[in-house]
């Protein structure tokens, strides 16, 4: 029960989408197919914009009760830093097309973690195509072809977008973008003094300045891009790369009373000041399409609540990462739609938990049994 190996030629980029020049000139997308001993009545597929899944936990579970899984990669696999969202929904469309040619009834998406904004964002577009640039502006031929809609959308512990998460965890007590240690000690949330517990009107204030940071990157990215769109030398790339330090700062990681769980406190301040942790390093063009609260369209219960088709919304109740709040939201979004499910005591990404993986398997067969 090994799966198959799938390679699918993708829409060319930017031509920077990748330090391979094979991958830019000829770009694909590979992904693994567990379909053996499985019918054709449903494929599920899951998916990260970066993160590698062709080893998911699901896959075995579900080939196991005769359903066949995609797990595919995105082009920009293990490196965001030029991630393109509007790029990574053509890459789903690849793996979704190959199901369908190959004949499945029915696909389902199955948005784990980060991959829930991308599918959601993906189905929207499949609905109702509104793309037409990215958010820089450059224009963007997105087809509806290359986008096939899906049967339903399965979300599990699958956080609102890269966007809203990054407003969410950016550190808002950095002083200066170019020192990552000058600090306000009166929005430090690692500062004792602040708490936890936190106060009501520290936390508005906190949260004010989370996102008037990532707005003031947001400006300072357009700004340094109409800089480079302006010099007349067409030779030179009229994108580069930035630094965004401190990124892992939610004060729900220390304040087990704020959107309460079953979690446990997480320790996360020395992954704040961590040289690989979220959005360290990304290109302008690539900050205002993934990271940008005010310009990212893959916001993923504004895109839920422009799908049509049925939604499993999973929480997993002992999550670090994830919070109820956000799970809420993509039932909020889709409505009479959506189906809630807790999973008692699941972590974040289920290690050591067979017997929750098994028991996520049996509700997603079925609930897809359904559709």
């Amino acid at each position: 029960m090994q799966g198959e190996l799938i390679a699918l030629n993708v829409p060319r980029g930017s031509g920077y989408d990748s330090q391979s020049g094979l991958n830019n000139l000829f770009p694909q997308v590979f992904g693994r197919l567990a379909a053996e001993g499985c019918d054709r009545r449903v494929a599920f597929v899951v998916i990260h914009p970066t993160s590698n899944f062709m080893g998911h936990y699901l896959i075995g579970p579900l080939q196991r009760r005769g359903r066949a899984i995609l797990a595919l990669n995105t082009r920009y696999v293990a490196n965001d830093t030029a991630l393109v969202m509007e790029r990574a929904i053509q890459d789903l469309g690849a793996g979704v097309a190959y199901l369908r040619r190959s004949g499945y009834e029915r696909i389902v998406l199955c948005g784990n973690s980060g991959g829930g904004s991308l599918m959601a964002f993906y189905q929207a577009e499949a609905e109702h195509l509104t793309v037409t640039t990215t958010p820089d502006g450059a224009p963007f031929d997105l087809r509806p072809e290359q986008l096939p809609p899906v049967d339903g959308l399965a979300m599990l512990a699958a956080h609102p977008g890269r966007a809203a998460t990054m407003v969410e965890w950016i550190d808002p007590a950095v002083l200066d973008e170019r020192d990552m240690r000058a600090t306000d000690a009166s929005l430090d949330m690692y500062n004792p003094a602040n708490g936890p517990p936190y106060d009501v009107a520290w936390l508005h204030r906190y949260r004010t300045a989370q996102r008037a940071r990532n707005d003031r990157i947001t400006d300072w990215v357009l700004t340094r891009l109409a800089t480079l769109d302006a010099d007349p030398d067409q030779e030179l790339i009229k994108d580069e790369p930035f630094i965004v330090y401190r990124t892992v700062a939610d004060p729900r990681f220390l304040d087990l009373t704020l959107d309460p769980s079953d979690r446990a406190a997480a320790r996360n301040r020395r992954l704040n000041y961590g040289p690989t942790n979220l959005g360290r390093f990304s290109t302008l063009r690539s900050f205002l399409s993934q990271w940008s609260a005010r310009l990212s369209r893959a916001d993923g219960p504004s895109c839920m609540a422009r799908c049509s088709v049925p939604v499993l919304n999973v929480m997993y109740s002992a999550d670090t990462l994830v919070f109820p709040a956000q799970c809420r939201s993509w039932s909020q979004a889709a409505g009479e739609r959506c189906e809630d499910h807790a999973l008692k005591g699941a972590t974040h990404f289920l290690a050591g938990q067979d017997t929750l993986i098994d028991e996520l398997a049996d509700l997603l067969v079925a609930w897809a049994d359904r559709l």
